[in-house]
């Protein structure tokens, strides 16, 4: 973290433009870009615990898909799409394209919360809008950046499983829990062995995440950019390369690498013209190529799968026994039925190669019309973006081997060939995508003082934009171009920087609806009074020298309310499907048509009325703080009809926009800047986000019990079963309720509470626990501090008032011979230890439904936690000396991401969630180097 600039403490960049902040009367929290870099290449990864009004949380580690989910101000509806508008240079683009950008290139980074900053956006802005906006060249000579960044990528936190002698215990444990009557499945003879580690092909004790999984992997970064220009013509060029690679391993037999690679280039140019005094041109290209190989299985589904093989059934693979001293392919190991997998086969048995390139060209005109009134502008842009993908996935089908015999005294086997697979890779399975997008604007800015007292400005903008998927495949609405028009005006007012109002409106239409509904209008306004401008704040001044109170009101709306395959509401679709019989011996058929979607011309987009009242203040001149309450109705949500009765005869659902959600909380920033010295300096910056939610108008079934109604509780609630404790004994499996789960409950499962006292317990007694699946708390704070050339800086962020799911289904041991987490050999439920409660039930090797249904308190987890999200120390060496060698700056610098995690849970990184047994997410140790001249 490093003090703001001047010109971004001035102005910020606003819809369609730019505003002094002084002047404004919008929620828009920005953030110096400086703190987005971190050593990773995903830009979304940065932005949990940075922003106020953002909730973040990342999933996934994996390379290529770790984005992260983020919301504006939270959840604030259950309709299709809750995600943010986001924007490069004003052209909109993807969740992708946001999180490959590099923030060495980015100037400012925006977030639109309220009405009045994101009424402009018409239909598009009612999930909140987040903007970015690039560097430009500055008059002067060439200067020259060079940044480079090794980095040593690590799992936060793996799930361990048990060995193999424990397995076997526990594997016999279950089966006497399932019938006493059964011999152990693992004979005394085989566990003896494995303890003394006899052949470990014959008996085998695989830890699989070892087998698999790399525990460091090496990435890089390089990053250049040239900037400078005349009076005429100012440039910024910047190329950067990504490498990313995973952790997992290859196999030597193999002539492909199966491991993640991921090679990006990065190109900008942007080039403004000076054609005449009062007429300026703007080029700006933005391109992104990648180059990926990775295996032809999704590595988080290889990280799933590790469950669905134990550590003794059989070895990763086998080496040659006698017959197949000259075999040339790889032995991989299966259990005599076939009936399991082999993780190690699936992830390297082929691999996936694909390239992409993503294209977005901009041309913008500016001209100055002073002539006809000082302050007066117009401006035209073109933006034209493509992308397109082109990935080829070949694998071949593994032999697996398991032994038939086995000599102990001469410690050698033989092999018998379970399945017979393919020396070659198969046929490439090919997929492609295209899209592109044309965007134009046009319009006219006004800015002016009068009188030194009186401050006007307006803009008034017109826009299309056209969409176009030309490789999809299946509906042939997702290849119709999608149009958008709008006409746009703002107008804002400022009396002596005291009395601050504002206004806008936007004409806004989208080809997705019936003409008599096509057309929308989403107005806004806002107010602002700069109290600290009065001559009576004087004598407050030194300590408060700014305070700004501001009240905002709008409607913004929300068009994207359905995947794009379900467009055009106002028509219908049919299908040919089904069909009938008939005749004497029903032998003849027909073929039928049947209405997939019924014609509704009353369908429209989403409305959100947004409020926001905020203050902003300045203490002592080193803190900066600013502080939003904001309350949200969202109206039209839409969603599936449910009092439909099925004797009208309907062959599909009907949709209308009835659904309703109210939204509100608070946010705020504080930013430190301080300097104690010439040598020394210190920044800070703390940040919240609160947003609760609440469902106050949706179409139901018509329940006998009031509480399963979903009105009155958040969006994403967590819905499931009150466990009470485990079943003691057979007496106390008679004695309560009926268990309704197609299971035989026995002592040592679960015991659910008979909410509405029927007797029986089933999805009927399923209420409201714990919180949301999306934090309604986010929160991050950090330091940096500065002694002469030395600099050093930290970062934690934190969520809370958020609940997950552990899916007993995935984890669960010994059914179908499945691997086991050690958590579950720790702390167990066994008659030997017949306790009330326990993290794992009863073992079994069946499907027990009765414990393996995920909804239940019993599996829920609270997914609060603290991180030590980063931290750098850096060190810069003197001006004098570089000068020698026609330097500027060089420094050095290491940092650390992702290093520490406070939280209860701790079967894997909680911020996973639901997703823990999938690709994990990575811990970083960088070392970088920056030089520029």
């Amino acid at each position: 973290m490093t003090p703001k600039t001047n010109e971004l403490q001035d102005v910020t960049v606003v819809a369609f433009g730019k505003q002094r902040k002084e002047s404004m009367t919008s929620a828009i929290e920005t953030i110096n870009p400086k703190e987005l870099k971190m050593p990773t290449g995903n830009l979304t990864a940065a932005l949990a615990g940075r922003l106020a009004g953002v909730i973040s949380y990342q999933k996934s580690g994996e390379p290529g898909k770790d984005n992260a989910e983020f919301f504006v101000r939270g959840v604030t509806t259950f309709g299709y799409s809750s995600s943010p508008l986001i924007l490069l240079d004003g052209f909109e683009i993807s969740a992708n394209d946001l999180a490959r950008i590099q923030p060495d290139n980015i100037e400012q980074f925006s977030i639109l919360k309220d009405a009045t900053s994101a009424a402009l956006y018409g239909s598009k802005g009612a999930n909140g809008v987040i903007m970015v906006t690039t560097k430009k060249g500055q008059e002067g000579k060439p200067r020259i950046s060079f940044r480079h960044e090794s980095r040593f990528s690590t799992p936060t936190k793996i799930p361990k499983t048990v060995d193999g002698v424990t397995y076997m215990k526990l594997y016999n444990e279950a089966q006497f829990n399932d019938n006493p009557l059964l011999p152990p499945y693992y004979e005394a003879q085989k566990i003896q062995n494995t303890i003394n580690g006899v052949n470990s092909y014959a008996y085998p004790n695989v830890n699989w995440y070892d087998e698999l999984f790399k525990n460091l992997t090496y990435n890089q970064y390089y990053y250049l950019n040239v900037s400078g220009g005349s009076k005429d013509i100012q440039y910024y060029l910047a190329a950067a390369y990504t490498n990313e690679t995973g952790i997992l391993k290859n196999e030597q037999m193999n002539n492909f690498q199966n491991n993640i690679n991921i090679g990006t280039y990065d190109v900008t140019a942007k080039v403004n013209i000076q054609l005449t005094k009062t007429t300026s041109f703007e080029v700006n290209m933005n391109s992104r190529f990648q180059n990926y190989t990775g295996p032809s299985v999704e590595a988080n589904d290889i990280f799933n799968r590790v469950m669905d093989a134990n550590p003794v059934e059989f070895p990763k693979y086998y080496l040659p026994d006698e017959k197949n001293v000259y075999t040339k392919h790889v032995l991989f190991g299966m259990n005599p039925r076939n009936s399991m997998a082999n993780p190690y086969a699936d992830m390297v048995k082929g691999y996936k190669d694909g390239f992409s390139s993503n294209i977005l060209s901009q041309f913008s005109l500016n001209q100055k019309l002073d002539f006809l009134t000082k302050g007066l502008n117009f401006h035209a842009k073109v933006s034209i973006k493509t992308d397109s993908s082109h990935d080829s996935n070949r694998s071949y089908a593994p032999f697996f081997y398991n032994i038939k015999d086995y000599d102990e005294l001469a410690d050698v086997y033989s092999l018998s060939e379970i399945v017979k697979g393919s020396d070659v890779l198969g046929e490439p399975v090919n997929t492609r995508s295209a899209n592109s997008h044309f965007y134009f604007e046009a319009g006219l800015s006004y800015s002016n003082v009068f009188n030194d007292d009186h401050e006007l400005g307006a803009v008034v903008i017109y826009t299309q934009e056209e969409n176009k998927n030309t490789a999809a495949e299946g509906s042939i609405q997702v290849t119709l171009p999608q149009r958008n028009q709008a006409l746009r005006a703002r107008a804002n007012y400022a009396y002596k920087s005291r009395y601050l109002v504002e206004g806008s409106v936007t004409y806004n239409g989208s080809e997705k609806f019936d003409a008599d509904h096509r057309w929308g209008v989403f107005p806004a306004i806002g107010a602002g009074y700069m109290i600290s401008n009065e001559n009576f704040w004087r004598p407050l001044s030194k300590v408060v020298d700014k305070f700004k109170i501001r009240y905002s009101y709008g409607l913004v709306g929300n068009d994207n309310i359905s995947d794009p395959k379900d467009r055009f509401y106002f028509l219908s679709d049919i299908g040919r499907e089904g069909g009938y019989t008939w005749g004497k011996d029903f032998l003849t058929s027909y073929s039928g048509l049947r209405v997939k979607r019924y014609a509704n011309p009353e369908i429209t987009w989403e409305i959100a009325r947004k409020q926001d009242i905020g203050v902003e203040f300045n203490l002592w001149r080193v803190l900066d703080v600013q502080l939003d309450y904001f309350h949200e109705r969202r109206e039209k949500v839409y969603e599936k009809r449910a009092h439909i009765p099925s004797t009208m005869g309907l062959t599909s659902d009907i949709w209308g926009n009835v659904g309703e959600v109210k939204s509100w909380g608070w946010d705020g920033s504080a930013d430190l800047n301080y300097a104690i010295n010439k040598d020394a300096w210190l920044t800070g910056r703390f940040n919240f986000t609160y947003a609760k939610n609440e469902v106050t108008e949706r179409e139901e079934p018509a329940y006998r019990d009031e509480y399963r109604r979903t009105i009155g509780w958040p969006v994403r609630q967590q819905w499931g079963l009150i466990a009470e404790r485990l079943f003691i004994d057979e007496a106390d499996v008679a004695n309560s309720p009926t268990q309704g789960f197609g299971t035989n409950v026995q002592p040592g499962d679960i015991k659910y509470k008979d909410i509405n006292n029927d007797g029986i317990v089933n999805d009927n007694d399923m209420v409201p626990i714990g919180y949301p699946s999306v934090p309604e708390f986010s929160y991050g704070f950090g330091l940096s501090a500065g002694y002469k050339n030395w600099d050093i800086s930290f970062f934690f962020q934190g969520q809370g008032h958020n609940s997950f799911f552990i899916d007993p289904s995935r984890i669960a041991p010994f059914m179908n011979y499945r691997n086991a987490v050690s958590y579950i050999a720790d702390d167990h439920w066994s008659p030997n230890n017949p306790v009330s409660h326990a993290f794992w039930p009863r073992l079994s090797t069946e499907n027990n439904a009765n414990n393996y249904k995920k909804e239940s308190t019993w599996w829920l987890r609270d997914g609060r936690y603290l991180r030590l999200k980063t931290i750098e120390l850096g060190y810069s060496l003197p001006k004098n000396t570089l000068r020698k060698v026609g330097l500027s700056n060089l420094r050095f610098y290491f940092s650390g991401l992702n290093l520490l995690c406070f939280s209860s849970f701790n079967l894997w990184d909680p911020e996973m969630g639901d997703n823990g047994l999938g690709y994990p997410l990575q811990r970083v140790y960088n070392i970088g180097v920056q030089f520029d001249f």
